[in-house]
């Protein structure tokens, strides 16, 4: 099922542009482990592809993602296993050579936010969320978005999505930064893709050295990813957190 979970469309599709899909809408695109493996094997190959040229990260209609699968959280805290799947694709993210787009549509909750932090431009609906509820469910922040986040939108705002863990409504995103343009729902997905080719078609040496120059070397994103990691593991483990989640699950039920 994972296949059809994260579809992904090679350049043939969208001359240049490797198209991302998140596929799940039942469960509103929560990533599984077997998801984000998909997902680290399509950024491998889009990066050791000449022939993309961009990448564009897609959902479905009215979700973006929910975030992470809670059957498959609470599976990886029992079992006691190493390094996670979803660390492993966000190392991936954070390494890719190729531009990234995204195009959110409704709830971008989580890893459905934070990955928006590694694009170089996002296009949101205006019926877009984007929440993080990390402290609530007794973890702390991932995707080196607590370095991340406090570089675009400052310390206030960062504090208020991060800990707080207060919703941004697609315009209060794009005020913040972390989004470049607010459209009407129906209009993400051919944005986006436009948006993607456009970048694709640009002359590639020059549009990666730009990038780099804009971004970094990223060092110290790999770096706040490892130290964000050690204690979201810790605190996935704890008691507070299997409180949070059975109370989460509660309210769900």
């Amino acid at each position: 099922m994972t296949e059809t979970h994260v579809l992904i469309e090679h350049p043939q599709a969208q001359p240049g542009v490797m198209v991302i899909r998140l596929n799940r809408p039942d469960k509103k695109n929560a990533i599984t482990t077997a998801m984000y493996d998909r997902l680290t094997a399509a950024l491998h190959e889009a990066n050791n592809h000449p022939a993309v040229r961009a990448v564009a990260f897609l959902g479905t209609d009215g979700c973006f993602s929910a975030g992470n699968d809670m059957a498959d959280f609470l599976a990886f805290a029992m079992s006691g296993e190493g390094r996670p799947a979803a660390a492993v694709f966000l190392q991936a993210l954070a390494t890719c050579d190729k531009p990234m787009v995204s195009g959110v549509d409704g709830l971008a909750i989580g890893i459905g936010t934070t990955l928006n932090l590694h694009c170089d431009m996002t296009i949101a609906s205006d019926r877009s969320l984007f929440r993080t509820p990390f402290v609530d469910l007794a973890l702390v922040p991932e995707a080196a978005s607590s370095l991340l986040a406090p570089r675009i939108m400052g310390h206030q705002r960062a504090f208020a999505m991060l800990v707080a863990g207060e919703g941004f409504s697609a315009e209060q995103a794009r005020e913040a930064g972390i989004v470049w343009k607010v459209v009407a729902p129906g209009e993400v997905e051919a944005q986006t893709l436009a948006l993607a080719a456009s970048l694709a078609a640009k002359p590639p040496h020059a549009l990666k050295i730009a990038r780099n120059l804009i971004r970094g070397n990223g060092d110290d994103v790999l770096a706040r990813m490892d130290e964000e990691l050690v204690h979201f593991t810790a605190q996935l483990r704890s008691a507070e957190a299997r409180a949070a989640f059975e109370a989460f699950m509660t309210r769900k039920g």
